[in-house]
Parts: C-alpha cells; structure tokens; sequence
C-alpha cells in the first residue's frame, strides 16, 4: 500500500452516491490521501468526467492525472473490492 502514497489521487463523486461513501471511507482508513471532486458542486467536473469516460457513472478515480479508474465493481455483489481496486490502479502505474 505505501507504494500508493506517492500517487495523486482526484476523487469524482457526489454526496448522495453509496458507492462513492464506501470508496472514499476505504481509501481513508487506509490513509490513502486523495481529493474530492464533487460533480454536483463542481462545475464543469460531471462534463469532465463524462467526455473523457464517456461515462457519467460514479465514483470514478483520476490517477496522477492521466488515467481513469472506475471505482466500483458494479458486476460483484459488494460492488467494491479493495483488492481488484489496488491491482487496477497498480497496472496502470
């Protein structure tokens, strides 16, 4: 986990969204800094995340600001993996 410490992470959510609550509520008991970017308080951020995803579903991550990761596993029954998470970040790094 520390070799993420280093990594920037931009958190794209909104306050309503459960899956959002459960990834940023992981990613601080695991001392993951990261920074919050409420598409319903932010302008422009939900056009952002949608012409650079194509996507409009949430939470996703921007990594150092280049890449996307989606920050749900909509096709587990959880919907979120630590895990899988930290395996999908770590392959694009």
């Amino acid at each position: 986990m520390d070799d993420l410490k280093h990594v920037k992470f931009q958190v794209y959510s909104a306050d309503w969204c459960p899956d959002c609550r459960r990834l940023e509520q992981w990613l601080g008991s695991v001392g993951i800094v990261y920074e919050k970017v409420d598409i319903e308080k932010i302008e422009g951020a939900a056009e952002k995340l949608e012409s650079e995803t194509g996507k409009r579903a949430i939470p996703f991550i921007l990594v150092n600001g280049q890449t996307w990761v989606r920050g749900y596993h909509k096709e587990l029954p959880q919907r979120f993996s630590p895990d899988l998470l930290i395996q999908e970040i770590k392959n694009i790094l």
